[in-house]
């Protein structure tokens, strides 16, 4: 199984990246990391998680206070977004599963 992100969803991945190395040296790379540890998780188990809204499901990210939103189209994952969960909630219902 494959994975792509939504264009606004690797904005919010690389800007994340960005702030939290701005907070402390190497915890940009930690975040990074436990991305990555995720999107792995969500490979494995694609239909494990929560669903949000139709098929559009959501996975907890560890040690940060983040979610990635997703959906499997066919024998990829389609990530909608890095969603910061201290967010609106539904921010990123505009990204739909196209």
């Amino acid at each position: 199984m494959t994975y792509s992100f939504h264009p606004d969803a690797e904005l919010e991945l690389y800007s994340s990246i960005d702030y939290y190395e701005s907070c402390k040296k190497d915890l940009g790379l930690e975040f990074a990391q436990e991305i990555h540890k995720t999107i792995k998780r969500i490979l494995e188990y694609p239909n494990a998680w929560q669903k949000l809204d139709g098929d559009i499901r959501r996975c907890l990210v560890n040690r940060f206070p983040f979610a990635i939103i997703y959906y499997q189209k066919d024998r990829e994952i389609i990530i909608l977004a890095i969603m910061e969960l201290h967010q609106k909630p539904n921010y990123w219902h505009g990204r739909g599963n196209e």
